[in-house]
């Protein structure tokens, strides 16, 4: 992938854990910039132009971990092509309702625009993993910001605690911090949460915290 990218004109910087790929990369690739270290440990502003691409094969064990950082750092980057494991695509790209949405859906969406683009069967790799992969697509946009959340961490932590039980009414999963008569008394008291979208959601956070 970094060879492809080079090969198009574009300035690429790698970040690479292993040493020895690393070393590799410096040879195969010497135009690259290659950054031995761990992505979560990398000071992603820092690095990164304003409008910067970020391309990569998560490793699918921290998938979540690795968009939580891209998104803290969404003020520079501009989209995110990235193999993920295909489940996972469906998660992030899911409309309300579906059995696929939830938190992490949540997550991506409020910072960015998610598209599947396609699989990639488990024959595409050298050794083939067991599942089936897929490249999403995330146009970032702080779209949190026009649903006039101004706290993004706290909308996010009340984002989690809806979706605690996803089987159960966010009555149930809400009544503990902000009281059941108060959550009793809201018309989306009896729904779950992946019954409303991320901007639904925004929206009834807003309303909780200015009643608190």
């Amino acid at each position: 992938m970094t060879r492809r990218l080079l090969d198009l004109g574009l300035r690429v910087k790698a970040i690479e854990i292993d040493p020895r790929l690393a070393a590799a990369l410096r040879k195969t690739c010497p135009e690259a910039d290659v950054i031995e270290a761990d992505f979560l440990d990398v000071d992603l502003e820092s690095l990164m132009a304003e409008g910067a691409v970020v391309a990569g094969n998560l490793p699918y064990y921290i998938t979540s971990p690795i968009l939580r950082r891209l998104f803290d750092a969404a003020g520079r980057v501009a989209e995110a092509v990235l193999l993920v494991q295909k489940e996972v695509a469906q998660r992030i790209a899911a409309s309300p309702g579906g059995r696929d949405y939830g938190y992490l859906s949540i997550l991506c969406q409020t910072h960015s625009r998610p598209e599947v683009l396609f699989s990639v069967p488990p024959g595409a790799f050298r050794p083939p993993p067991k599942v089936t992969s897929a490249v999403v697509r995330l146009a970032m946009e702080r779209r949190y910001t026009t649903w006039g959340v101004d706290d993004r961490e706290a909308f996010l932590r009340f984002a989690q605690l809806a979706f605690r039980q996803k089987r159960k009414t966010l009555l149930n999963n809400l009544r503990t911090q902000f009281g059941r008569e108060k959550v009793a008394a809201l018309p989306e008291a009896r729904l779950r949460g992946e019954q409303l979208s991320p901007e639904q959601l925004a929206a009834l956070w807003l309303r909780l915290k200015a009643d608190s």
